[in-house]
């Protein structure tokens, strides 16, 4: 019986060591956690703050975006506008060109019948020519 026992406490030794070793690292991880307990409660502090700034901006960058985005729609109808009438000014010119292609092949056969018919043409093409000039001031001044 001695020996059984002798073999019962060997063993309860054996298995006491690596318990006591796990115990004292155990303590110094313990240890180490309490002594940074601080820096963690700053470091969480720290987050909390930047989360409360990021939350307190979100109105503000709504309201910027919003405002950004009126002025950037007011741009774009504007230049919808002007594209409009840009192209309007296109028309009338790529008109005018033409116009102006036909009397100068027109113009290297010209009669003198014709040349007194195509004066009179001409001072209403220029009473119209001042017209757009007018509309082009008009849209120049819009700018």
């Amino acid at each position: 019986m001695a020996n059984l026992e002798l073999i019962i406490n060997i063993i309860i030794i054996a298995l006491l060591i690596p318990t006591i070793i796990y115990a004292g690292r155990l303590n110094a991880n313990l240890k180490a956690l309490r002594q940074n307990q601080k820096s963690l409660a700053q470091l969480v502090n720290a987050l909390n703050e930047a989360t409360f700034k990021a939350e307190n901006s979100i109105p503000k960058l709504k309201s910027a975006t919003e405002h950004s985005s009126e002025g950037l729609k007011e741009v774009v109808d504007s230049a919808k506008e002007l594209k409009d009438d840009l192209l309007f000014i296109n028309e009338r010119a790529d008109n005018l060109a033409d116009r102006l292609e036909n009397v100068i092949s027109a113009g290297r056969t010209i009669k003198p019948e014709t040349l007194k018919h195509q004066q009179a043409n001409t001072d209403t093409e220029d009473a119209r020519s001042e017209a757009e000039l007018e509309l082009l001031k008009a849209l120049r001044s819009i700018k």
